[in-house]
Parts: structure tokens; C-alpha cells; sequence
């Protein structure tokens, strides 16, 4: 009996960690996996569904709100939605001009769209963790894992949309010869160490968009992983633990959206300054 929990719960956890995977398969062809063995075997050209969907849900939610605010605007008395968006915009436009000392009005929209498009993806996982995959299964789908930055592929393509930004603007504003002369003479200011200063500056130019986005994904993983394991637990102890981690989760879920905007604007400010 306690071997057969003990495969309940390890099925449990794996089931709500699988993503709706959809790929091909060298038996099956073109395919949604059935089991997680079958989403390796389709390769990396695989695409996870679920983390698809959401995430443009989550993007189409944001752009729909912000819309409805901006049109609903009034110099008058603002409503609630006004209220919210304009303090949002403020906290962004502070934390621009405080972090970011060159000169790009693309930032401020960027930042505004990474913080609120992560923010709600995150807040996903403050719906109970059964009710969106069972809701899914009655429909005939087996698995459906719905918070897109517990997803290490969704984390990365981010930070690697940021990290594409940082070369295009050093390219613009340094020259792709600057751009490498910087690179080639830092930190010691000397040709005959340039072979040394490119090994370093390379290998800290490719970390920032690992960092930012496993720095992400493995907060949002974790927490997402104790949720499941509060779910497993009687029902006195699951109202006892999970309310609480809610609670403190909300200050993770904002907290790693602004981690990453910051970052974000940092990298993209170094990018933008003359050596």
C-alpha cells in the first residue's frame, strides 16, 4: 500500500510538471506526447502548447487592458482602470530614467511590456494547481501545465529576445569596430591581452541572458514544485500551507518580474554607453 501512494504521488508530480507537448515523433510522426519519455523523443523542435498558449494569453490580456485604459482616459476624475494603469506607467517610467542614462524611447515600452507580461504570467500560479490541468482533462486533454515561466524555454527565448537588444545597440551606438575594440581591450587596456580580454568578455556576455532567464525560471520552478507538494498533503495541512505560500508567493511573482525588468534595463543601458 505504501509503495502504491508512493507511485501515486511520483505520477502526481510528474503529471502536473509535463507540458502539453506537440512534435514529431520518429514512430508516431506528428503528435502530441503521451508520456514524457515521447516529448524527448520528439527533439528539440518540439513545441510545448500549453506554455504557448498562455503566454500569448497572457500578452493579449495586456494589451487588451492597457487599450481599454488608454481609450476610457479623461482629464477628469479617473476610474480604477485608470488609476492602475497610470501608476504602473509612473513605477516603469521612474525605474527608466533612474537605471537607463542613454537615450531610446524604445526602453520605457519594452520594460512596461516585460514587467506586466511576466507579472501575469506568474500570477497564474496562484490558481490552484489542480483546477486548470483537471478542468483540461475532462476535455480530453492530459496534460496542461499552465504557468509559461515555469518553463525553461519560455524564460530563455525572453532573455534571449533581451540579449539580441544588447548587440543590435551596441552595434548602433559603439560601431560593429567599436563594439569589438570594446570587447577586445577590456578590462586591460592592451592589444597583446586582447586574445584574454575576448575569452572574458564573451563568456560574461553570453551569461547575462542565462542568468536572466534561468534566475526566473528557477523561482517560479521551485515555488511551482511546493505548491504540488502542499497539494499531496491531507486536506488539514493543504489549508494550513497553502494559503500561507500563496500569500508569500504573491511578493515572488512580483518580485521576479521587476528582477528581470531591472536587469533587463541594466544590461540594455551598458549596451548604450561610449567607452
Amino acid at each position: 500500500m505504501a509503495a502504491d501512494n508512493e507511485m501515486t504521488a511520483i505520477y502526481y508530480i510528474q503529471h502536473h510538471l509535463q507540458n502539453l507537448t506537440f512534435g514529431k515523433h520518429p514512430e508516431n510522426g506528428w503528435s502530441l506526447a503521451s508520456t514524457s519519455q515521447e516529448a524527448v523523443e520528439m527533439g528539440f523542435w518540439a513545441i510545448h502548447l500549453d506554455t504557448m498558449g498562455w503566454s500569448i494569453a497572457m500578452g493579449a490580456l495586456f494589451i487588451w487592458v492597457f487599450r481599454k485604459a488608454g481609450r476610457m482616459a479623461t482629464t477628469g476624475v479617473p476610474g480604477g482602470l485608470q488609476n492602475a494603469a497610470e501608476m504602473v506607467i509612473e513605477f516603469i517610467e521612474n525605474l527608466t530614467r533612474s537605471t537607463f542614462h542613454g537615450k531610446n524611447p524604445m526602453i520605457a515600452p519594452l520594460a512596461l511590456t516585460l514587467f506586466i507580461w511576466i507579472l501575469l504570467m506568474n500570477s497564474l500560479k496562484l490558481i490552484p494547481v489542480d483546477y486548470v490541468p483537471e478542468m483540461f482533462g475532462r476535455l480530453g486533454v492530459e496534460y496542461m501545465k499552465i504557468v509559461p515561466t515555469t518553463d525553461v524555454n519560455a524564460t530563455l527565448g525572453m532573455a534571449l529576445g533581451v540579449f539580441l537588444l544588447i548587440i543590435y545597440s551596441s552595434c548602433r551606438v559603439k560601431g560593429v569596430a567599436g563594439f569589438g575594440k570594446e570587447l577586445a581591450l577590456t578590462p586591460f587596456n592592451t592589444w597583446l591581452l586582447a586574445p584574454f580580454n575576448l575569452i572574458l568578455e564573451i563568456v560574461g556576455l553570453l551569461v547575462k541572458p542565462i542568468s536572466l532567464g534561468l534566475r526566473l525560471f528557477g523561482s517560479m520552478f521551485a515555488g511551482e514544485v511546493i505548491f504540488i507538494l502542499i497539494a499531496l498533503l491531507p486536506f488539514w495541512a493543504i489549508w494550513m500551507l497553502d494559503v500561507p505560500w500563496a500569500i508569500f508567493h504573491i511578493l515572488i511573482v512580483s518580485l521576479q518580474a521587476f528582477i528581470f525588468t531591472t536587469l533587463s534595463i541594466v544590461y540594455l543601458s551598458a549596451a548604450h554607453e561610449h567607452h
